[in-house]
């Protein structure tokens, strides 16, 4: 039976200049993620699960090895490729929200699916039908500053589903909430990948985050020391 591998990494070797001396952030990480499945990243800081995670993104590039996302390999797209590729096929979802203050939430949500090319009209409707997915709908004409930050997390997770991605990039989202708002975000996030089969890989410190996931990935000084899976403990 053929397997649809959403994300594949080889060898992945990602080395920071720092002066003389080269830092070595990845050391030859290698997995695949096949299409539906919701991973975790697990590790202490600084073991790499945040820098794998923007590669698998295309928001930076391995010093050595290959990631091909969709068909597409990542290492050799130019600046102008890899930027269509991320707008079009990865949703982000950051720890600190990065919603524009300026911006109400529904304008925020939709301003993705403008900037890649799309009518107002159409990335507004869209906006809404995911604000009300997430049930942020009531407060699509809100501005960020006047949301909790549950509620500014789960808005940027509707930002993110905007362009209908490939797969799910998630740093961190419970980081900057308290256990009950960060519990309804992985609620949110486990029934995104139960009901619509979005692909997902989770980079947490959060064991009670992890359980959401059937796979985790744990890293050590920029390797994968072990590889899990097991029946997602915190399903809804």
């Amino acid at each position: 039976m053929n397997e649809t591998h959403v994300l594949v990494v080889e060898s992945a070797e990602k080395i920071y200049s720092n002066g003389q001396q080269g830092v070595a952030a990845l050391r030859g990480v290698s997995f695949k993620v096949r299409e539906g499945e919701f991973i975790s990243l697990m590790g202490p800081s600084g073991c790499g699960k945040s820098t794998l995670l923007h590669i698998c993104g295309a928001v930076d590039r391995p010093t050595r090895g290959r990631v091909t996302l969709d068909g597409a390999q990542l290492d050799s797209l130019t600046e102008e490729e890899a930027s269509r590729l991320r707008r079009q096929r990865v949703g982000f979802v950051f720890q600190f929200f990065n919603l524009l203050p300026t911006l109400t939430v529904a304008e925020n949500v939709a301003l993705p699916m403008m900037l890649a090319g799309r009518s107002e009209r159409e990335s507004k409707k869209r906006a809404l039908s995911l604000l009300d997915r997430v049930g942020m709908l009531a407060r699509a004409a809100h501005f960020p500053a006047e949301l909790s930050g549950g509620e500014m997390q789960r808005a940027a997770v509707a930002r993110a589903l905007i362009n209908e991605p490939r797969l799910l990039l998630a740093d961190e989202p419970t980081g900057n909430l308290d256990s009950e708002n960060g519990e309804q975000v992985m609620q949110l996030l486990a029934a995104l990948n139960r009901d619509t089969g979005k692909t997902i890989i989770l980079a947490t410190h959060s064991q009670e985050a992890a359980s959401y996931t059937a796979r985790t990935i744990f890293m050590k000084d920029g390797l994968i020391i072990s590889d899990q899976k097991a029946e997602p403990g915190g399903a809804i």
